[in-house]
């Protein structure tokens, strides 16, 4: 029997603050607007979506360059955002409701204006100078070829010191030393800080990069076109990323943790080849991460077998303690309901992807708007605000598209502001909104309030094992979800022409959830026949139609 803690059975949803409600008028959402929002996410009736936990993109003090991924100070609020206090209130009113906080953790690196990295590189002798990562060069040069996410080398020469330090991001989001003892006690100081205010669990960002090469050796190179104007692609990122303290790193941070009843860690792998390293570090005796995110499952082909491979490698790769996490869209990376909208199927397939990630075993995480279909935004180059999509258009636009505001409502700004917005609203939020797909049965966002309340109250669902079916068919996707003898069958049909699936019954089937037939039909035929696009959810058993969960 699995554990039916709250970050095994619940749903989290993502919340990019900036873009979520604006309520001060300055065109950048707040935690006053997520806090008018949070019945919305769940005020425990059929008429909110449901979900169980908000993980909040960066809030804290941040001069902005990379979006708050650039702290200034960790234990404090933005301005931009609210305070302290509003913060508190957002704990305390999304407890009311049952929905948990997540707050993302940036521990890699911090901003160049952090108090920290303005002392270490000050003078030479600071005592905060081994807070960072500093090196002399090499004849002049970097000391290696490590390269930046962002384009070119991820060293940076600094003037004050004569010397340079490594920012493997942009060059105002300077690398913290993990191996100095102070800085793990300070980051570990400010994880106290959060729990004691609350706050139910962190998602790491790009944790396993804490710890680079003690050596500070050059990556090999590999072969990749691209490496000829992206260094960073043109490595295999051996010294930069995954060293072996980060085993010790992690299984503190859980100790510290686990002292804090039913709290936890989620991870973000930076790893662009082999997604399965995540599952390292889920620990070695269960003293690793809660969880870590799949993007080998993000980023796969709208075909079966994609998503088959990436399912399989987790199910048989995972520790026996491990327990997935499913997502399919981000902060990063373009919205999945434009990447899989292929000759207009963008809603079937969205209620198709819907059902799949919150069907399977595991915890999904949602990103804000995609229960509602949205689509990444076409931004012009003087529109784009990413570093990087500045820099490579338009080869590269950036991530900016993936952030544009909630769309609410059909006023204007979609009912994000009352004025205007840091982001230019998505043309089609007067069709696609929040208010049209509340009153519409066939809606997505109605067919996520059903997912979601079906998930809740059936337990196969929520902790059941998983058995894929038919792995060879090139069109459905089909699996079952089973705790001691209640079994769910989910059926997915990713083409839009019609399929056959065969299958071995020996009980009645009842259809529970399902696209294209009546909720309340029985299946007994050993094929079934599947409409194009069609989703289906059936429970199996001996009276199917009468059992209860």
């Amino acid at each position: 029997m699995v554990d039916q803690l709250w970050w095994k059975t619940g749903v989290i949803y993502q919340i990019y603050p900036r873009s979520f409600k604006d309520t001060t008028g300055i065109g950048i959402g707040d935690l006053l607007g997520i806090i008018d929002s949070l019945d919305y996410l769940n005020n425990g009736t059929p008429g909110s979506l449901g979900i169980d936990a908000i993980w909040l993109s960066p809030v804290y003090p941040s001069p902005q360059v990379d979006f708050g991924y650039d702290v200034s100070d960790y234990c404090d609020i933005d301005p931009i955002f609210g305070n302290l206090e509003i913060f508190a209130r957002l704990v305390d009113e999304a407890h009311k409701r049952g929905i948990r906080i997540i707050m993302d953790l940036v521990f890699n690196h911090t901003s160049d204006r952090h108090p920290w990295f303005r002392e270490s590189r000050s003078e030479l002798q600071n005592s905060k100078r081994d807070w960072y990562i500093w090196h002399a060069g090499k004849k002049g040069k970097p000391p290696n070829n490590w390269g930046s996410y962002f384009g070119g080398s991820a060293w940076q020469w600094d003037e004050i010191t004569g010397q340079y330090y490594l920012a493997m991001f942009t060059s105002q989001q300077p690398d913290l030393n993990w191996r100095n003892p102070a800085v793990k006690q300070a980051l570990f100081n400010v994880m106290r800080f959060w729990l004691d205010r609350g706050v139910d669990g962190f998602r790491l960002d790009v944790y396993n990069q804490y710890f680079k090469d003690v050596r500070f050796r050059s990556n090999p190179r590999k072969l990749n076109p691209l490496g000829f104007i992206y260094s960073f692609w043109g490595q295999e990122h051996i010294y930069d990323r995954d060293q072996p303290e980060m085993y010790e790193v992690l299984s503190d941070m859980r100790k510290l943790v686990d002292a804090y009843p039913e709290r936890m860690m989620i991870g973000e792998t930076a790893d662009e080849d082999d997604y399965t390293k995540a599952l390292d570090y889920y620990g070695r005796q269960n003293d690793g991460l809660h969880l870590a995110f799949n993007f080998d499952f993000l980023k796969s082909k709208w075909q079966p077998a994609y998503f088959r491979l990436a399912i399989r490698k987790w199910e048989e790769n995972l520790p026996d303690w491990g327990w997935p996490a499913y997502v399919l869209s981000n902060h990063d990376v373009t919205r999945h309901f434009s990447r899989y909208n292929r000759g207009r199927q963008g809603l079937p397939r969205a209620k198709i992807a819907a059902a799949m990630q919150l069907t399977l075993r595991g915890t999904p995480t949602l990103y804000y708007g995609e229960e509602i279909g949205q689509a990444e935004v076409k931004l012009t180059r003087k529109q784009i605000l990413d570093p990087p999509g500045k820099r490579y258009w338009p080869f590269y636009q950036g991530r900016d598209g993936c952030r544009a505001p909630m769309q609410w409502d059909n006023s204007p700004q979609a009912g994000f502001s009352s004025t205007g917005s840091w982001l230019p609203v998505n043309p089609d939020y007067r069709f696609k909104n929040v208010a049209v797909q509340q009153n519409d049965p066939a809606s997505l966002l109605t067919f996520y309030q059903r997912l979601i309340a079906l998930r809740k109250k059936t337990a196969a669902l929520q902790i059941g094992n998983l058995i894929l079916i038919d792995n060879n068919h090139k069109r459905i996707l089909a699996y079952r979800r089973q705790i001691e003898d209640r079994k769910i069958l989910v059926i997915l049909n990713f083409s839009r022409r019609p399929q056959t699936l065969d299958l071995k019954a020996d009980n009645s089937l009842y259809v529970l959830l399902g696209t294209h037939r009546n909720d309340t039909s029985i299946l007994t035929d050993n094929q079934v026949a599947l409409a194009g696009n069609e989703v289906l959810i059936i429970r199996e058993g001996k009276n199917a139609k009468e059992e209860n969960e």
